[in-house]
């Protein structure tokens, strides 16, 4: 994953240097970093484990990754605006999956400085301290890193906002915030690394109604994912509930 860290800010406009990238869809970047970091990644992670299965943003995808009792999840450049614009709030996502479930995730943040890890049932990690999420009991006042919110969420306040949503994800089990909220159909690389790290950190965890997120699902989307204090958590899945459905459908 360091290794990925480097092959990433080598090409990034940040530190000076020229980089080729263009829309593979309206509105969705790609660069030439997203595809040599995933074709790496894709080589040294399959050497360390053959068997297991194979699901990525920048990936054909592969249904025999749904027989594999082991899946690796990447997001070789989550935030890709930020990183082709020459901003810090970017990252590299890895998470290793078995039946549904992350068992570990990384986080590789080079331009920040960062690097968070979390293992199933031993804790979650940034550059070597252990986290400590959000224990807010309050939904009014909660911080969420956004750009802007809606009226019905003046009450909530706003804290600097990365592009990659695994770090805005990871500033909750960080307690650098108390929620993020997403309200549209997302998919399995974006998030699972960074909520694991958050559940880990003791956040809580789900879709944007409240229920358990999955992963190597046949269709790797989710709609939303609501990560928070688990204090709150009930409270915002109430806030988000109607305008969830109606956005959902």
């Amino acid at each position: 994953m360091r290794e990925a860290g480097r092959l990433a800010i080598a090409r990034w406009p940040g530190h000076g240097h020229e980089l080729e990238s263009w829309d593979k869809l309206p509105d969705n970047p790609v660069s030439v970093a997203d595809l040599e970091v995933d074709q790496f990644l894709k080589a040294e992670l399959g050497a360390l484990l053959p068997s297991a299965g194979w699901l990525s943003e920048e990936t054909v995808d592969a249904p025999e990754r749904l027989e594999a009792d082991l899946i690796w999840l990447v997001d070789p450049i989550d935030g890709t605006r930020d990183f082709i614009r020459g901003r810090p709030g970017w990252s590299v996502s890895v998470a290793l999956v078995s039946n549904g479930r992350p068992l570990l995730g990384i986080l590789d943040a080079p331009a920040r400085g960062e690097f968070w890890s979390a293992e199933a049932g031993r804790g979650a990690w940034r550059n070597g301290v252990p986290l400590i999420a959000s224990r807010r009991t309050e939904l009014r006042g909660a911080r969420v890193p956004a750009q802007a919110l809606p009226k019905t969420d003046a009450d909530l306040t706003l804290v600097d906002q990365p592009n990659s949503i695994a770090l805005r994800i990871a500033m909750v089990a960080a307690d650098e915030a108390d929620l993020v909220a997403t309200l549209r159909w997302g998919y399995e690389w974006d998030v699972g690394a960074a909520t694991l790290i958050a559940r880990e950190a003791g956040a809580a965890v789900s879709d944007a109604f409240g229920q358990p997120l999955g992963f190597n699902k046949l269709d790797p989307r989710a709609f939303g994912v609501l990560v928070c204090s688990p204090e709150i958590h009930s409270a915002a899945v109430e806030r988000l509930a109607e305008r969830a459905l109606e956005l959902s459908r």
